[in-house]
């Protein structure tokens, strides 16, 4: 067990096993070169500054909070992190089969990460991230990627009300996402073979690409956005698409205001009503 303040501050090319940082703040505050396993973090700021840390089978306790800061090349592997605002201003973050069940404003300010079968619960998770590779995420909370950019995530679960606000360069492939107000004010919003429910989803978007997605409960959808949807099935309504085009099977409700934008500018198709 270590304990105390700086239990071992600035400590280098070392192997920690199942041992347990108790109280004490900033126990590998500038380490570098360490690879923990099967240990605990029981109190607040123990990687800050650090550099080529390996954690597996590792488990950060609630107390254990603003973990890992300013930290870069890491890799966190089959751990459980219970303590909320984790990993800011990381560099080149890799995490494997993580669980976080408090990820509360976790995840702000990183860049190069890699996230692989990650659960996570809480609002504002990934605020202002960049450069992201995400494979098999599933989120519970609300604000998620607000302000990130070049964002790849793929097959993953999204429970989140404002997801991918302020965002830009984010593409999302076989994704399920649930949430109000998705993607307002972002820029070049691709989804690929998705499913969305969303009411006033899509809005204030400068160029949104939507391929073989579908839109179940979706309404008000596309507010002075420049749009290029392909969507399969039916979506509830449509409002005021700034340009574009929009090709459904079904539009259940269609409101084109001409004194809000330029109907003539936005191609709009339902296969349906073709046949």
């Amino acid at each position: 067990m270590f304990a105390g303040e700086r239990a071992l501050f600035g400590a280098r090319n070392m192997i920690i096993e199942d041992s347990i940082f108790h109280d004490g703040e900033s126990p590998l505050k500038e380490s570098a070169d360490i690879e923990l396993v099967g240990s605990m973090f029981k109190w607040k700021y123990p990687l800050w500054y650090a550099k080529n840390i390996t954690a597996k089978n590792c488990t950060w306790f609630d107390m254990a909070r603003a973990g890992v800061w300013y930290t870069d090349h890491m890799l966190a592997e089959d751990c459980a992190i219970e303590a909320p605002k984790n990993f800011r201003r990381c560099r080149d973050l890799t995490l494997r089969r993580v669980s976080i069940p408090n990820a509360a404003e976790t995840l702000w300010s990183c860049r190069e990460v890699r996230l692989e079968d990650v659960t996570a619960k809480g609002d504002y998770f990934a605020m202002n991230s960049e450069d992201m590779v995400i494979d098999g995420l599933t989120l519970y909370g609300n604000y998620s990627f607000d302000g990130a950019r070049n964002v790849v995530i793929r097959n993953s679960k999204l429970l989140s009300k404002d997801s991918f606000w302020n965002s830009e360069n984010v593409t999302a492939e076989n994704c399920f996402i649930s949430g109000e107000y998705l993607g307002w004010n972002a820029r070049n919003l691709t989804l690929i073979d998705c499913t969305v429910e969303s009411l006033q989803g899509m809005c204030y978007i400068d160029g949104l690409v939507m391929k073989n997605c579908k839109t179940l409960n979706t309404t008000l959808a596309f507010e002075y956005s420049s749009v290029d949807a392909e969507l399969a099935g039916r979506v509830d309504s449509v409002f005021n698409p700034a340009s574009g085009r929009i090709t459904a099977d079904e539009i259940g409700e269609l409101i084109l205001d001409p004194d809000r934008i330029d109907p003539e500018k936005t191609e709009i198709t339902e296969r349906n009503r073709e046949a």
